[in-house]
């Protein structure tokens, strides 16, 4: 499955420098005024993980291929967005296909580059794009409430259905509280999800922060992260400076002695990937062979006959079982034959669930 994340932020934060770096392009333009970003900028990274080279390695696999993450660079939000100030809706309406936000929040001071709100304070910037998210949805949910009721007259069930959900949110909406928040039940899932609600997404805090402090941020971010705590969601702390340096190496050596001269382990967007993946609840499985190996992304709690219908929906149709081996096995005993001689190669049926790591070769029949 493809992720797709929406990076916002107010204008002058850094949001386009870190999208530039994250996908190591110029595709995003970065300046020192308002709405540079007049196009959303999207751009592919390959998720970095270090178990396909290992796993690679043992199998031969002549080709590596990870899977993918969507990055979209949606221009500056201001106060007023929702009623259509700076570039307005045009851009809301960008981050309701998306499967995350990217909330980047300026946590450095820095007085050439302007603010538009005068001074830097990440939570003011934070509840005022929230806010422009709220409004937004709340106009959403006007719009669409008369060709409901309309439908419920004529006894729509699935329209019945909705307005009783949507009686639900809206209150929370109109007391500045986001979508997210709602207490959702299992069987109301997928009519949540088919509202479309920008405030239903899940939220990562991207703070950008000056080169000295990205090791171990500052008082701002320790506000964000208490902030993210309260709320349940994510946050990180990137220098966008620093991964537009870390763009410009050319090799992986380069680039680790770089991070570790910095007092950095990995880059900001192996940390931002890593949190992601947390706030979506993903996983990673692999295949594995001398042709290839191949990372593929699920849901926490997917069993087998789901997880083989990401790499075809044939496989999920004719599923028969799941050749399965955990990745410490597969490293430790050299390969799925090894594996397999010590007792660690498991037939697994259509209900098994799989765990992040595990190597995976399905049984179909079509």
């Amino acid at each position: 499955m493809g992720l797709k994340v929406g990076i916002v932020g107010l204008p002058n934060i850094g949001k386009s420098t870190l999208f530039n770096a994250l996908t190591s392009t110029a595709a995003a333009e970065a300046a020192n005024y308002p709405f540079c970003t007049i196009e959303p900028n999207t751009g592919i990274v390959s998720v970095p993980d270090e178990r396909m080279r290992q796993l690679a390695q043992i199998a031969g696999s002549q080709q590596i291929i990870p899977t993918q993450l969507e990055f979209t660079d949606i221009a500056g939000l201001v106060k007023g967005a929702s009623q259509g100030e700076g570039l307005g809706n045009k851009f809301l309406s960008h981050i309701r296909e998306m499967d995350a936000i990217a909330h980047v929040l300026r946590c450095f001071e820095d007085d050439d580059i302007t603010h538009v709100e005068g001074n830097v304070d990440p939570i003011r910037d934070a509840e005022i794009i929230e806010t422009e998210l709220i409004l937004a949805d709340l106009e959403s949910i006007d719009k669409r409430m008369p060709a409901l009721e309309k439908r419920l007259r004529g006894q729509d069930e699935e329209a019945k259905e909705i307005i009783k959900l949507l009686e639900r949110i809206k209150p929370l909406l109109d007391s500045g509280k986001p979508a997210r928040n709602a207490e959702i039940s299992t069987d109301e899932l997928q009519c949540f999800k088919n509202l479309q609600l920008i405030t239903a997404k899940p939220v990562l805090y991207v703070c950008n922060v000056d080169e000295s402090e990205a090791a171990n941020g500052n008082e701002y971010t320790k506000r964000i992260e208490e902030k993210a705590q309260q709320e349940n969601a994510q946050m990180v702390v990137i220098s966008a400076k620093i991964e537009s340096e870390v763009a410009l190496l050319e090799t992986d050596e380069e680039k680790q002695e770089f991070l570790q001269d910095l007092g950095l382990t990995e880059t900001g967007l192996s940390k931002l990937i890593k949190s992601a993946y947390k706030l979506l609840e993903l996983i990673t499985y692999f295949t594995v062979g001398p042709k290839e190996t191949r990372a593929w992304t699920i849901k926490i709690s997917t069993p087998a006959n789901k997880a083989a219908g990401v790499i075809h929906t044939d496989f999920e149709r004719g599923f028969i079982c799941a050749e399965t081996v955990k990745f410490a096995d597969y490293i430790e005993y050299k390969g799925e034959q090894g594996a397999k001689d010590k007792g660690k190669l498991r037939v697994e049926g259509k209900d098994y669930i799989v765990t992040d790591g595990d190597v995976l070769h399905f049984r179909f029949n079509v």
